[in-house]
């Protein structure tokens, strides 16, 4: 029996409170619980975007309170640009688009982590544009 090629393993899992401190490091957050309301926020924001099977393997690479944060919200009917989804979110959370702007790009960053360069990839295809540079990805468009 020959064996498949295995594409790049994501990062080890992690926990839930393993997550927040990777997040409060990452983000320079003064507080765990400001770090951890900022990963709590943005996976909310993130689970109203995102559908099918890669919200599924997302929350499967997800610690389990961040995999349910994800996975509680209703899908949005209308799909976010990357700039929407900031928006919405300093809307929500009742910051600024720059304090959006900083938690969903550092939020991302662990998630991109977990979830792997496959998954991460496959996520940014089923988004509308603008997700990739919050990803810390180069958003590649086609000119005409």
């Amino acid at each position: 029996m020959s064996q498949q090629p295995q594409a790049a393993r994501p990062a080890a899992a992690m926990s839930f409170e393993h997550m927040v401190e990777h997040v409060r490091y990452e983000g320079a957050y003064a507080t765990s619980e400001r770090a951890e309301q900022a990963v709590r926020d943005v996976l909310a924001a993130l689970g109203r975007q995102l559908t099918g099977e890669e919200r599924v393997a997302l929350a499967a690479r997800l610690p389990l309170e961040a995999a349910l944060e994800l996975t509680a919200q209703i899908t949005a009917t209308t799909p976010r640009t990357g700039f929407g989804f900031v928006s919405d979110l300093a809307k929500r959370t009742g910051g600024t688009p720059a304090t959006a702007r900083w938690d969903a790009g550092t939020v991302f960053t662990v998630i991109a982590q977990l979830a792997g360069d496959d998954l991460v990839t496959r996520i940014l295809n089923q988004l509308p544009n603008g997700y990739a540079l919050l990803f810390g990805r180069a958003e590649l468009t086609l000119s005409a």
